[in-house]
């Protein structure tokens, strides 16, 4: 099992990982103070590191401390740095001072090992919990913090970060992030890091298209597959905040937690807040590794049912828009099913007054013109199919034309005297009052209950504004936090209510990516546009920390609906190939052949569909140049792999390279499953594969290896 020790004598707990090892100390002030995180250490060279004279002071009288190196950074004494902690009590006093209060030790019952490190304040009622977690199969290091208030009087919290980390250190640093918009999800930036604070965050209430809530620190010098990479993840759905720095005396870290600047929470008499998991690695072998690590703790520790297929999807919102009655959705379903659709999912438009976006939000039951009888017969039809059933759902959404909004204009986020700001002609639902997540939780328990609904595609089409809750104390910013809870435990209510029904988690797209979420859904909607050329660059991003096997991608018609861009079919579906297959274009408009192709590709997937869902990825080529991208994903044990390339329009006279591929078993032979072809893995591994990616524009392939 994973070990944590602690040295009495040298007062140091050293946290070891299958590869890495995490120190930590109390110092003479009695603060939580870093020591190491990298390579494995022993106990005896943790106390040396420990031992080795540190500045505490800074390097002069105008210093103070170092603003990095320590495990929750408050604010209080000299203290200038970005604080992770900053609580103002009764009195109006700021300043935290640190008190040891013990340690404890244990297993949990899966098998972890967990430190709770406690303190409080020297003189207020604030009792601070550092936790730490560490499992036996990943290096990722598991930490939060929990605040008790001890009092009788209120403690308001401004900041209340789940973690800082501290990376060793180096001459220089490189910061990798995502960016992005609504769209243009998952755009992956690497640049140095600038000397001072950069802050990465999310004021939307969700987690955002903008930038996702995770942090890659590297030396300047890691590539791909050599360097080493710290690196960490936030696992909450709502807003949030993580701030790199880089300090001149040569360090840098980063903090984060749930929550934006401004907002506060206040802490009641006997009331405990506990912070989501802000999730770190360290990890050799440059980003590949990293993403590697990621993956692998995603699906052993984060969502729900990580070893199930997931199946090939069909959508109805490109061949229909809101246009969705009985016999339509029953033609696509029987296209759908001649595919080899395993799970057919009808969108927008099934329900109340829904004919475009500006009127039906909440009235969440059948239209009666379109659906004469229900839902039953078209879901009937689809079961008879072989199919599974899914639907299209977003309950945190109202609009103001709807019957639910006239009965519940109080539901909604406001502020008194201020104009209900619309956005897609859409109101937010108030998901922190108990009584609407409780109606949401109610009508959804039933809809899936009374019709059989295997799958929901939850959706959550647009931020925050006027993010008020007038009715309640503390309300306006409380709010920020008990939606997401109350958000967390309608699904976690359902899921546990119906054990076979499966959920996408959607926002306008990737708006709603993150390791909080993946611990109640089984797949998230990457990205509204499913253009295939751009979908290779936000996928791309998208694999930095989260999984293949989590990745919705479409096939979809051409001209695009957003790029008006025409690509063909064969490379669409290989684009798509490298996720959870799904096809979203309209098949009553495709053509004999056209249907027949995708077939063929729908059959193709679902022999590789293991290893992308399950396997472990290698990104062998970036989309960095006009060059092919090319992603490859090997069995566990070896056995076979999929090599997936895509080369959207090469110049002439560029040589067409072997590309060295990874991960296979050294001495083994493999045959290509298509060609017939033998290959040796030291051929494969050494000299490279070749492609043979057809000539012209949009060209793409898949070549499946598979062990002899």
């Amino acid at each position: 099992m994973p070990q944590i020790s602690y040295d009495p004598d040298a007062g140091l707990w050293l946290l070891d990982t299958p590869r890495t090892s995490y120190a930590l100390r109390v110092d003479d002030s009695g603060a939580p103070c870093h020591v190491a995180w990298g390579g494995r250490l022993s106990l005896a060279e943790a106390r040396e590191v420990a031992a080795r004279p540190r500045d505490t002071e800074g390097s002069s009288s105008f210093e103070g401390r170092p603003p990095v190196g320590e495990e929750l950074p408050v604010d209080g004494g000299a203290r200038y740095g970005v604080p992770s902690l900053q609580v103002r009590f009764a009195d109006g006093t700021r300043a935290l001072e640190w008190a040891p209060a013990g340690h404890h030790i244990t297993e949990t019952p899966d098998g972890a090992a967990q430190l709770d490190l406690s303190f409080h304040d020297r003189h207020y009622p604030l009792d601070i919990t550092l936790h730490y977690r560490v499992h036996a199969d990943t290096d990722v290091i598991e930490r939060w913090t929990s605040l008790r208030n001890t009092g009788a009087e209120a403690i308001t919290l401004l900041r209340g970060d789940s973690a800082a980390w501290t990376v060793p250190p180096r001459d220089d640093y490189r910061l990798s992030h995502v960016t992005g918009q609504w769209s243009a999800e998952s755009q992956l930036r690497r640049e140095t890091l600038p000397f001072g604070e950069t802050v990465l965050t999310s004021r939307r209430g969700i987690t955002s298209h903008h930038a996702n809530p995770w942090v890659m620190l590297d030396d300047g010098n890691a590539t791909e597959e050599h360097g080493q990479v710290w690196s960490a993840a936030l696992a909450w759905s709502g807003s949030w905040r993580i701030t790199a720095q880089r300090t001149p005396d040569g360090r840098a870290g980063f903090t984060g937690g749930a929550g934006h600047d401004s907002t506060t929470l206040l802490l009641a008499p006997g009331e405990t807040h506990t912070t989501p998991c802000f999730a770190g690695l360290c990890s050799e072998g440059g980003f590949a590794a990293a993403s590697r690590a990621w993956h692998a703790y995603t699906l052993d520790h984060v969502l729900p049912h990580p070893r199930e297929i997931r199946p090939v999807l069909y959508n109805s919102w490109e061949a229909t828009g809101f246009d969705v009655d009985e016999q339509g959705q029953m033609a696509l379903a029987a296209k759908a099913a001649a595919l080899g659709t395993e799970l057919y999912v009808m969108d927008d438009g099934w329900f109340g007054a829904r004919r475009d976006d500006r009127a039906g939000l909440g009235d969440w039951t059948p239209s009666p013109e379109r659906f004469p009888q229900g839902l039953s017969p078209l879901i009937d039809e689809v079961h008879r199919l072989g199919m599974r059933f899914g639907l299209w759902v977003e309950p945190e959404m109202v609009n103001a034309d709807s019957d639910l909004y006239r009965a519940h204009p109080d539901w909604v986020l406001h502020f008194p005297h201020r104009t209900r700001t619309e956005m897609r002609n859409q109101l937010v639902l108030n998901f922190a009052r108990g009584d609407v997540a409780e109606w949401a939780y109610k009508w959804l328990s039933a809809l899936v209950a009374d019709h059989g609904i295997d799958f929901l595609k939850w959706d959550m089409n647009r931020p925050f504004s006027e993010a008020g809750h007038p009715a309640h104390p503390d309300g306006d910013d409380r709010l920020w936090t008990t939606y997401v809870h109350h958000l967390y435990d309608v699904i976690d209510r359902l899921r546990a209510d119906h054990p076979h029904l499966r959920i996408e988690a959607c926002s306008g797209g990737g708006g709603r990516v993150d390791l909080g979420i993946l611990a109640r859904t089984d797949q998230v909607w990457t990205s509204d546009n499913t253009d295939a050329a751009d979908r290779i660059g936000i996928q791309h991003g998208y694999s930095q920390l989260y999984p293949a096997r989590t990745m919705a991608a479409w096939v979809t018609d051409v001209p695009n609906q957003l790029t008006a861009r025409s690509v063909p079919l064969r490379f669409r579906f290989h684009v798509a190939m490298a996720g959870v297959l799904a096809i979203g274009g309209d098949l009553t408009r495709w053509s004999d052949d056209e249907l027949a192709e995708a077939a063929g590709f729908v059959a193709t997937y679902k022999q590789v569909r293991h290893l992308v869902q399950h396997g472990v990825q290698h990104r062998l080529r970036g989309p960095v140049d006009d060059g092919p991208t090319v992603v490859q994903y090997t069995a566990e044990d070896r056995s076979e792999t999929l090599v997936l390339a895509w080369q959207r329009a090469p110049h002439g006279g560029r040589p067409r390279l072997p590309v060295r591929l990874a991960g296979l078993e050294p001495g083994a032979v493999y045959r290509d499953a298509g060609s017939g072809t033998v290959h040796h893995a030291t051929v494969l591994t050494d000299h490279g594969l070749p492609l043979g990616l057809p000539p012209g524009d949009w060209a793409s392939t898949a070549i499946h290896l598979v062990r002899r």
